[in-house]
């Protein structure tokens, strides 16, 4: 069984890149990316952590309930640096064998704006389940963005990122 702190940084880790992959994307994507027309694009990123904090409310072993993990890290594309992340993930609900969920919030900055995401998703002794996030809005070039995040951690520190971003 893997320990708790590093469940934690493994599963903020996989929410963080999901919340910043589609602009990431998007802002790779060279010169006239800004004139395609509205519609849905999937792309595939991959988010790699450089920072992670966790920040324990009530200073007890293992999770409770208001723990908080906060991360950022680089957006890559065919491992090019195309953006940054940041990302606050808080637990809302603790079970038994560290089993827990985390609501989470994130927002990525890139060239030609910022997008934003949230979601919940639960950890277990074996890891994070489903990382499934909705896209709620941006700036800039995104202000107009929904869609969705999907993530799988291939790491601790490492998450492949599928997004399906609608403009």
């Amino acid at each position: 069984m893997r320990p708790f702190k590093q469940i934690v940084l493994s599963a903020a880790t996989g929410v963080s890149a999901l919340l910043f992959c589609a602009p990431a994307a998007a802002a790779a994507s060279g010169p006239g990316a800004d004139s395609f027309p509205p519609g849905e694009e999937i792309f595939q990123l991959v988010a790699k952590q450089t920072q992670g904090t966790f920040v324990d409310v009530d200073g007890s072993p293992g999770p409770s309930q208001g723990d908080e993990f906060v991360i950022s890290g680089n957006l890559l594309r065919a491992g090019i640096p195309v953006g940054t992340y940041g990302e606050i993930c808080t637990l809302t609900r603790t079970a038994p064998g560290d089993e827990f969920d985390l609501q989470c919030a994130a927002d990525l900055t890139l060239p030609l704006g910022q997008i934003t995401a949230q979601g919940r998703f639960t950890v277990t002794s074996a890891g994070p389940g489903n990382i499934d996030f909705a896209i709620t809005g941006g700036t800039g070039r995104y202000r107009t963005a929904h869609g969705s995040i999907h993530g799988v951690n291939v790491s601790d520190t490492e998450t492949n990122l599928t997004v399906h971003l609608i403009r």
